[in-house]
């Protein structure tokens, strides 16, 4: 699971390594703890992170059109569309999170098909029906999130939840990679 052979040559940067990994992921954990204990709340700030995210990369990009073509329309359309979608999700985050659930349940659509289709093309091999498994629970997060859609509750409290879970085991993920970092450091320390 862990490819060891991607470590930094230089191994006096693996303390440091370690430390940075453990204290994101404490920070991560905590985030995704709080997401799910208050998941409205986690909801509403990963679309103001997003929306954000949208308003300086159509600022990027209306940038990035003055300095490459100023005449190019498509170029200030989509700093346009940018900017103003995020800027909508900044000021109505109810629209910003019924946005963010039509995207995660047309992801899980997507990913139903994707399941079923590798389960059938893998059908006499051994675990085929894993992907299948995984083409139906898709399908069931996306009826999830179609049918709680036009609740902006619901469907904050699906996304704080998604996402706090996310954190979460990301959290835990980069204490535990912290935490073998620096188990690979300490033998050149006792040596």
């Amino acid at each position: 699971m862990w490819n060891y052979s991607m470590l930094p040559s230089d191994m006096d940067i693996l303390p440091k390594l370690a430390k940075h990994s453990i204290a994101a992921g404490i920070v991560m954990a905590i985030l995704g703890l709080l997401a799910l204990i208050y998941p409205f709340y986690g909801s509403l700030a990963t679309v103001v992170f997003v929306a954000w995210v949208m308003v300086f990369a159509g600022f990027a990009a209306g940038y990035a059109t003055v300095r490459t073509n100023p005449k190019d329309w498509l170029g200030w359309l989509k700093a346009f569309i940018l900017v103003i979608t995020g800027l909508l999700m900044v000021f109505w985050p109810g629209v910003g999170i019924q946005a963010v659930g039509l995207m995660l349940a047309i992801y899980f659509l997507l990913d139903t098909f994707a399941g079923f289709a590798l389960g059938s093309m893998m059908k006499p091999a051994k675990g085929w029906w894993l992907w299948s498994l995984n083409g139906f629970v898709s399908l069931i997060l996306a009826l999830i999130f179609l049918t709680s859609w036009t609740s902006i509750q619901e469907t904050a409290w699906l996304i704080g939840i998604f996402v706090g879970i996310s954190l979460l085991f990301d959290g835990l993920m980069l204490i535990f990679m912290g935490n073998k970092l620096k188990k690979i450091d300490e033998p050149e320390e006792k040596a």
